[in-house]
């Protein structure tokens, strides 16, 4: 990388490597992908599946034989920053171009998307998207279409035609505001032909579009085109003395901020559920607290935002609560009759604007609830279908944020006419692009707690789950082993499907920190497994009133605790919720040597029953799984556990597996695995009316039959 090249840019990362681009020399594709992952590293240039990118370049007809001049672009639904070969749509340039032979109007817009599919020319290549005419009759071999902050703040100002042109001396051209199609194209295609030897066109309230004649002049043309707006941007920024008229109020400290908003996001997300559970997603990010304090805040919220990939994941405008930062949160009911009426609100709005710009055609309205919540003082809540999403809305009104900085500083934010913003939100082809997304799976928008998930039975219920599409709360009282769970699942699930948190469950403040993670990660809990356990396996006279405190403190007690302040977290949302609790097949028969831990799993198991009868009212179901002899993973077995069973039993302890085994019905070993699918059998959408239950996975002890 060459350093007089990279210092040029303050505002944003070059981060091309010559050595990397000549290997693939000769490979226009494996350029254009290369330049994409670049561009989509750096968020200021874009947003997580915003923008698109193309090359042209000669190819061999498959059909002919001969060379033919094609097009590679993003397809539908990418990012670039992950974007690959398998994510491109590759098509004949000269079909795309002769598409506006046929071409009936603006009014038939949409019908120009089915005939993307007879210019394709790798049939195996991604979906063309809504995007891929602004690309085809522009006539440059490489070209950037992203969404900077810095650009859009531009082309979102009152001005930002007036402005970009004085600002680029007329070398960057002027598209106003329309909805991304077959006309756009035509449009940059005109732009280009009335202003030849331009460098790139500015969308109004939309983007950018920038190329050059090789994948790194584009390259260089879109960081310096958008440096010089960050500059221009940051010129004005500091001349302006108040930014967003200055601020209102002031932020509480970090630690009470996260602690306000993880006492809030469970009633907030019971709100959001009115429809379908939703996954939370907090920040207080500094951009964010600058905004949210403002005095300017009221004004410029209910504007909504001006880029439509801005748009669609926030909705069409934030929810303000009507909170005091410092205002006592103690009082559930109390606040939540302050917030009802702010909801019942929103969700008005948002029907009245749905009824006044829907069309014949239109889409059922979806829901009504918010998907931006923010609480000046605090920080900004999102709620979605699952976690990613829910990040992802907060990134992008962070990128609206942006936008509303820049341009309020050089002109007068503007935001997209209510209609418009209607027409991209409901847009037809949209609503099929939802319609092909994949079912959702059975525990998808659902958040679970399941203690002592680092290992054994807890780790493999936690990936159950995971894999079901909720999202988990992975914890243990060993750090250590923590670390390593939280290792796996990072790999194997990305940091969108869990959190972590150290939670002894003999104590009350490392329970309380663990639902602080659940509710400041993804909005509260809907699921909580006690699983956390420990043996001890003695004849009675060998047993000691510690062996037994501990016993019960970590069987009965712990699991009582988890589920008090579980529950208090349900009741907040008020949307049900299910608890599970790992007992043992000890709960239910008698053995030698386990007085102590067989009357504490007995204790769960009524304590289960005991639960169930009281938290019905509040559709919240207990029930119980009782396994046995799950030596798989299992700290329990590592111990001396095993030897006072073999001792027990009278067998040596590598005999243990295969004794526990013979002596079922089934003969079967028991596996961390068959925990876990039992548990899900509960909460897996078919038993949704039981409670109270109990679930033997023990391969059939008959001794330990429910009676």
């Amino acid at each position: 990388m060459s350093v007089s090249t990279s210092a040029k840019f303050k505002h944003v990362s070059y981060l091309w490597d010559e050595a990397r681009a000549t290997s693939m020399a000769g490979d226009e594709v494996a350029l254009l992908i290369y330049r994409s992952n670049l561009l989509g590293a750096d968020l200021r240039l874009t947003n997580y599946g915003g923008g698109n990118t193309s090359c042209k370049a000669p190819a061999k007809d498959p059909l002919t034989g001969m060379e033919t001049e094609v097009m590679w672009v993003k397809g539908s639904g990418g990012d670039l920053g992950t974007l690959k070969r398998s994510g491109l749509a590759a098509l004949y340039v000269d079909r795309l171009r002769s598409l506006k032979n046929i071409y009936r109007g603006i009014q038939f817009e949409d019908e120009m998307v089915e005939l993307f599919n007879h210019c394709i020319f790798d049939l195996s290549s991604k979906a063309p998207s809504i995007d891929t005419p602004l690309h085809s009759f522009l006539p440059f071999k490489h070209i950037d279409h992203l969404h900077p902050d810095a650009a859009i703040a531009i082309a979102a100002a009152k001005d930002g035609k007036r402005i970009t042109e004085e600002l680029f001396s007329g070398t960057i051209g002027w598209v106003p505001w329309q909805k991304p199609g077959f006309d756009l194209g035509l449009q940059l295609k005109q732009c280009l032909d009335e202003n030849p030897g331009i460098r790139g066109i500015m969308l109004g309230s939309h983007g950018l579009f920038t190329w050059g004649d090789t994948a790194y002049e584009s390259y260089i043309n879109t960081l310096e085109v958008i440096e010089r707006c960050a500059e221009y941007l940051q010129e004005n920024i500091r001349k302006k003395p108040q930014i967003f008229g200055g601020q209102k109020i002031s932020s509480l400290e970090k630690d009470t901020r996260r602690s306000q908003a993880a006492t809030l996001a469970p009633v907030l997300r019971g709100f959001c559920s009115s429809q379908t559970k939703m996954i939370g997603h907090f920040t207080d990010d500094e951009r964010v607290l600058q905004y949210i304090n403002s005095n300017d805040l009221k004004k410029l919220a209910p504007m909504g935002t001006s880029c439509p990939d801005h748009f669609l994941r926030t909705k069409i405008s934030p929810l303000i609560l009507p909170l005091g930062a410092a205002e006592s949160l103690t009082d559930v009911q109390k606040i939540k009759e302050k917030l009802q009426p702010e909801f019942e609100a929103y969700r008005k709005m948002y029907a009245d604007y749905y009824n006044k710009c829907r069309h014949n055609n239109s889409p059922a309205m979806r829901d009504a609830n918010p998907v931006v919540i923010l609480y000046p003082g605090i920080g900004m809540f999102t709620f979605a279908k699952d976690k990613q999403t829910a990040r992802v809305a907060a990134e992008f009104y962070i990128n609206a944020i942006n936008v509303m900085r820049g341009a309020e500083a050089i002109s007068e934010y503007t935001s997209l006419p209510r209609q418009e913003a209607f027409n991209i939100e409901y847009w037809l082809l949209e609503e099929a692009k939802l319609q092909r997304m994949p079912k959702p799976k059975a525990l998808s928008g659902r958040i679970a707690l399941v203690t002592g998930s680092a290992g054994g039975i807890g780790k493999a219920i936690a990936k159950k789950f995971a894999d079901e599409g909720a999202c988990v709360v992975v914890n243990d009282n060993d750090s250590e082993r923590l670390a390593e769970a939280k290792e796996e699942f990072q790999n194997q699930y990305g940091k969108d499907v869990f959190t972590t948190a150290v939670l002894d469950v003999t104590k009350d403040s490392d329970i309380q920190l663990a639902y602080e993670a659940a509710a400041l990660s993804f909005g509260g809990v809907d699921i909580i497994v006690n699983c956390a356990g420990l043996s001890i396996s003695k004849p009675i006279e060998e047993h000691t009133e510690k062996d037994w405190d501990l016993l019960y403190n970590v069987l009965v007690k712990g699991q009582f605790f988890v589920t008090k302040t579980g529950v208090e977290m349900m009741r907040k949302q008020d949307i049900g919720g299910d608890v599970l609790n790992i007992v043992s097949k000890n709960a239910m028969m008698s053995g030698p040597n386990n007085a102590g831990y067989g009357s504490a799993k007995a204790a769960q198991l009524h304590l289960s029953r005991l639960n169930a009868a009281e938290l019905g009212k509040n559709k919240i179901r207990v029930n119980v799984v009782n396994p046995d002899a799950v030596l798989t993973d299992s700290k329990i077995w590592a111990g001396a556990w095993a030897e006072g069973r073999a001792k027990a039993y009278g067998v040596k302890v590598e005999e243990l597996p295969a004794y526990y085994a013979n002596r079922t019905l089934l003969n079967e070993i028991i596996l961390p695995e068959d925990i876990a699918n039992a548990c899900f059998a509960f909460i897996g959408g078919l038993l949704n009316k039981s409670t109270g239950n109990v679930l033997n996975v023990d391969g059939g002890v008959a001794t330990a039959f429910v009676r």
